[in-house]
């Protein structure tokens, strides 16, 4: 309490005091104390204002010229952890292709999957920031890798239904690239996803600007520029140190320069939803990325992807209710590989290599802290893989055929923590004994609000 404040309070009690002893011998003095009283209570109140602590500032968004429903809060800040213990019947080694994604539980043992601190708020009434910085523990090496996931502008002011995003960013690409692993539905990504978009999906600086057309129901257009070089464009200019790990179809790295518009990442989506009955939502997307690779001076890659989603519930309400969601994805890439030599008497001329596949899980809530999944998932392509200066595709563990299915138990008390219980098996052409078979039990917990992830 401020100390103008104490002398105020000290001083207003000592003239009640006099006015009191006043008024009991002169009645004239009862307006001088009531007067008094109304002083002192002005006093208090004011006190009150600075010493009690403030709830937190909520504006509405129709103010805040967000545009949606819901409250708007200046500054949102949580944490979530993600680990896994577990088994395979391949080796440490092996499991580093098998489980080809950065967050994936790669290691017999324990794995630290994922730690993740978010900081989510607005800056003024016309743009919100977000920033994600990820720590995990690598499953080999056992050293801390830090990353900066994300941290991007958005504006909420725009017109016609019009929104751009600055930063670094996900590519806003199918279902499961544009969200952070916590809001995943299986412990580990798809591997048709960690085929095409790399073990820590397809991210970089760039712009994108969303457009949500005036129809009867929800259509939403985006188009983006990014930069195409880093660990998190697989298909694309990558780097070196990426091509020494996993190069794309055994192909030599070509460094390239940033020269004109045509050497950036450009994306093209759109989603639609509807809601045919009070029960049930569905919506789907269309993806497609153009840009140039490092196989070569003048390589490019074409992705193209289809997704949809449907979710039904039985319309109790909230976590009691009983909800079934059927979440595919196919992914389809054209990567144009340049000539290289192996040496003086190796020449391997350019080619396509064209890569597909996709994903296919059901999840069905089936009591307040249960739920149970499957998911089914297939990979295939076409062109060589040179692997120890040798064609050979089926060699490839990342572009070789490969079918998984992966049932999931999960049990979730609240929303801030659950733990998952997931069988995979595999079958891959690159296997020495052409399958394999894994089991992983996997905790999160989560601290602090993070809002909800786009349906």
């Amino acid at each position: 309490m401020p100390s103008h404040h104490r002398r105020s309070l000290a001083s207003g009690a000592i003239l009640l005091a006099f006015a009191a002893a006043a008024s009991a011998q002169d009645p004239a003095e009862q307006a001088r104390r009531n007067a008094l009283e109304a002083a002192l209570a002005e006093i208090q109140l004011e006190d009150s204002r600075v010493a009690a602590p403030r709830a937190p500032t909520v504006i509405p968004s129709s103010q805040a010229g967000l545009g949606s429903i819901g409250p708007f809060r200046l500054l949102d800040l949580s944490f979530d952890l993600l680990t896994a213990a577990g088994g395979s019947t391949e080796d440490d080694e092996s499991l580093q292709s098998l489980q080809g994604g950065g967050h994936d539980p790669r290691k017999r043992g324990f794995t630290i999957q994922n730690a993740e601190m978010a900081i989510i708020g607005a800056i003024d009434p016309y743009f919100r920031a977000e920033t994600n910085l990820i720590w995990f523990i690598d499953p080999i090496e056992g050293e801390t890798v830090v990353e900066l996931e994300e941290a991007f502008l958005t504006t909420t002011s725009l017109p016609y239904g019009l929104q751009l995003e600055v930063g670094q960013m996900f590519t806003e690409f199918g279902r499961i690239n544009p969200n952070h692993p916590h809001s995943w539905d299986f412990i580990d990504q798809p591997f048709v996803l960690s085929r095409v978009f790399g073990p820590d999906g397809i991210r970089a600086p760039g712009a994108r600007l969303s457009w949500l057309a005036p129809l009867p129901w929800f259509a939403e257009l985006h188009v983006g520029v990014q930069n195409a070089n880093g660990e998190a464009m697989a298909s694309f200019l990558a780097n070196d140190e990426f091509f020494e790990e996993r190069a794309i179809g055994g192909r030599a790295f070509t460094e390239r320069q940033v020269e004109s518009f045509a050497d950036m990442l450009y994306l093209t989506r759109i989603v639609q939803s509807w809601q045919p009955s009070d029960s049930t939502t569905i919506a789907l997307g269309g993806s497609a990325l153009f840009g140039p690779n490092a196989s070569g001076p003048d390589a490019e890659t074409r992705i193209y992807g289809a997704d949809l989603i449907v979710r039904w519930n039985d319309g109790m309400g909230g976590r009691q209710a009983q909800e079934v969601v059927w979440q595919s994805e196919y992914v389809h890439r054209d990567y144009e590989a340049g000539e290289f030599t192996i040496d003086p008497d190796i020449s391997v001329p350019g080619d396509t290599l064209r890569d597909s596949g996709f994903y296919s899980q059901l999840t069905w809530r089936f009591a307040p802290t249960w739920k149970a999944g499957v998911r089914v998932e297939r990979g295939t392509g076409s062109g060589d893989s040179w692997i120890e200066d040798a064609p050979d595709r089926e060699a490839d563990p990342f572009r070789c055929d490969r079918t998984r299915i992966s049932p999931l138990l999960q049990w979730q008390a609240t929303h801030f923590s659950r733990v998952r219980l997931q069988y995979n098996y595999d079958e891959a052409d690159y296997l020495e004994s052409g399958e394999a078979h894994s089991i992983w039990l996997g905790f999160e917990v989560a601290l602090g609000f993070h809002p909800a992830h786009k349906f």
